[in-house]
């Protein structure tokens, strides 16, 4: 689902304009961009929680070249799905079946 898939399905649910529609989803992105680049979580009981990790300076290898690199700190937003969320995502699906762990014998 894209941004603009997602504010027209706000509109038809609520009975808003598209553009109101828009305005609330832009609104709720901000403010949870915002609440992230605090360093705070963000927690929404049955759907998930947003947090951010922080990840130290390492000194890493180009794939192209082959020349180190040095990698600088950085944090980025981690997503942890919810437990309801994920028995709603999976509900009425069988479990994927394992692969055979010995190939078949002739």
């Amino acid at each position: 689902m894209t941004k603009s898939e997602l504010i027209e399905a706000v509109a038809q649910r609520t009975k808003m304009t598209k553009g109101s529609a828009e305005t609330v989803v832009n609104a709720v992105f901000e403010t949870m961009a915002d609440a992230l680049a605090d360093g705070k979580g963000i927690e929404i009981r049955g759907f998930g929680s947003f947090t951010v990790r922080s990840y130290r300076a390492y000194s890493g290898r180009n794939p192209r070249t082959g020349t180190n690199v040095d990698v600088t700190p950085k944090r980025l937003p981690f997503f942890r799905v919810g437990k309801e969320m994920k028995v709603a995502v999976n509900e009425g699906k069988p479990p994927a079946p394992e692969p055979p762990s010995e190939p078949p014998k002739a």
